[in-house]
């Protein structure tokens, strides 16, 4: 009864947080939105629909992650890689919003894994972002989702994330 009484509190206060608070206390820091590389926009509002472009993930040295996962990643290097391309989804839909705490719910994930034609753990990478976006929005935070494998990504990148956000007006 002790553990459920603790938990409880902790639970209801993390829900009552922003965006912002549970990045902070979980020691992140979005990164800059870097310029789109072709003829797109890294985000579209449609109505209350946010659409993000993907992302696929830097490094701390802002260089492009290059890598075949089961190959020259391991499941949690991709898995790590994941969430790193939610963080720069966050903070290419913060610029486009202004406040993530307008974030009504995170309506849907599509995930690519660059994998070798023997590597199955697809979903598990793609948890790397699920995780964290439940993580920052709580229960809003959770939504449908797709996870493939395939051939190749941009620069060769291990892994590339796109978001649907749904945001009040």
């Amino acid at each position: 009864m002790l553990v459920t009484a603790c938990v409880l509190p902790a639970a209801r206060a993390a829900e009552k947080s922003s965006p912002d608070q549970r990045l902070a206390a979980l020691g992140l820091v979005l990164p800059a939105v870097p310029a789109a590389v072709a003829n797109y926009t890294p985000a579209v509002r449609s109505g209350n629909l946010v659409f993000l472009a993907g992302q696929i993930p830097r490094g701390s040295d802002g260089k492009y992650l290059k890598g075949k996962v089961g190959h020259d990643f391991t499941e949690a290097q991709a898995t790590a890689a994941a969430r790193t391309c939610a963080l720069q989804l966050l903070a290419a839909l913060k610029a486009e919003i202004g406040d993530l705490g307008r974030v009504k719910r995170i309506v849907r994930v599509g995930g690519f894994v660059n994998c070798t034609a023997d590597f199955t753990a697809h979903p598990q990478v793609i948890n790397g972002a699920s995780d964290l976006l439940v993580a920052v929005f709580g229960e809003s935070g959770r939504h449908a989702r797709a996870s493939v494998g395939v051939s190749s990504l941009p620069a060769g990148a291990p892994v590339e994330i796109e978001l649907t956000a749904e945001v009040m007006e």
